[in-house]
């Protein structure tokens, strides 16, 4: 792997940080401590989302046929760094751009194709996932949504979903509902507005943010066919496709490492950085931030290189998942103070986002179990 950025990656982010410039002087206070989902961040990145548009900053890693420039894959984690890293004024376009669009890409009719990927590359829809369930957190092989044919072409859906972030503003739902079939032979992908009559969202108030997650809940929801993307029954192989993407998708190391920097700074300013013991602390979690940056690079390399994915990307996910915990126990150990309201935006917006790390994108678990068994070959219940 080559370390070193091109200098059309150099530009790029230099383009990033001038839109970044332009954020609200009160960003982090009042708009990133409450979250990517919150409704003043969604606000906000509809009219941000199309000042990037303007300036082909959304989706350059994409094929120029559908909106983008033909860029490898280091500027889509570039992207990632630069946004997340500021609290992510996208809110969740990264979605569309990351992984709803490349599937929709690969498995999409040329008709959706024409539909939807248009409306990210834009920076015009936000989107949201509809994949947990409340008996199916994990093992989406279980779940009970069901999607019944209507005898029209269309299908009728049932069932309920939950967890599910940026559900009530977000424009357009990636679902995953059971059309016949067992386990994960029946599991089928669809892509539907997320105000389809018979379609309910309740907000679910969490102890990190009060707009983060919520249940979805379908009764008798009417779906056209042209929503069924790829075939009838066979979307597990959508699904693997997208969780690869997914996994690897929020550079949550590089927001965790610019935090880690400012509570440095923060701790020097108050003369407790002298401690040794602090030093220890600070260069512990830094030492996790920079190994999650390097497994990611990994994976993106092999990206660029058109290798299948493996199971590094969950190594890669598991790194990101101890990078945020690591700085997350900084601030709550030696700046306490500052998490409270009216205390440190940065530190808040970071703090909250390490809550949700081992559970968003893939819980720690999993990707521990996908480690044992796909990485190290270990047999079930080693």
């Amino acid at each position: 792997m080559n370390f070193a950025w091109d200098e059309t990656d150099i530009a790029y982010r230099e383009e990033l940080r001038e839109m970044l410039d332009e954020l609200p002087a009160d960003w982090w206070d009042e708009y990133a401590a409450e979250g990517p989902a919150s409704p003043k961040v969604m606000t906000f990145a509809r009219g941000f989302n199309a000042k990037l548009a303007e300036r082909d900053l959304v989706v350059r890693h994409w094929p120029e046929s559908y909106g983008g420039k033909d860029a490898s894959a280091w500027k889509q984690i570039i992207i990632s760094e630069e946004m997340w890293s500021s609290g992510e004024p996208r809110s969740s376009l990264y979605m569309g751009s990351n992984w709803a669009g490349p599937a929709i890409m690969r498995f999409g009719t040329e008709a959706q194709k024409q539909k939807h990927l248009r409306g990210i590359a834009e920076g015009r829809v936000l989107w949201c996932q509809g994949f947990s369930e409340p008996e199916a957190g994990t093992d989406l092989g279980n779940m009970k949504t069901r999607a019944e044919p209507d005898g029209e072409g269309g299908f009728v859906v049932n069932g309920s979903k939950v967890w599910t972030s940026y559900a009530a503003r977000a424009d357009m739902m990636f679902l995953l509902a059971r059309v016949g079939g067992k386990g994960k032979g029946g599991v089928s992908c669809f892509l539907i507005p997320t105000d389809t009559p018979g379609m309910e969202i309740r907000p679910i108030a969490g102890v990190h943010s009060l707009y983060d997650f919520h249940e979805v809940f379908f009764t008798d929801a009417r779906v056209p066919g042209e929503a069924l993307l790829g075939e009838e029954g066979n979307g597990w192989t959508i699904v693997q496709t997208v969780i690869h993407f997914e996994r690897i998708g929020a550079a949550r190391y590089e927001k965790a490492g610019r935090a880690l920097h400012h509570i440095v700074e923060l701790l020097k300013q108050r003369g407790d950085f002298d401690d040794p013991v602090v030093q220890a602390d600070c260069a512990i979690a830094l030492a996790a931030v920079e190994a999650a940056r390097l497994l990611t690079y990994q994976v993106i390399d092999g990206r660029v290189k058109d290798r299948d994915p493996g199971a590094n990307t969950y190594i890669a996910r598991y790194a990101m998942i101890q990078a945020d915990h690591a700085v997350a126990n900084l601030t709550s150990t030696y700046l306490p103070d500052l998490l409270v309201q009216g205390g440190d935006g940065h530190l808040r917006a970071q703090f909250n986002s390490a809550i949700t790390a081992g559970l968003a994108a893939g819980a720690a678990e999993v990707q521990l179990n996908m480690i044992s068994g796909r990485y190290l070959q270990l047999p079930r219940g080693a």
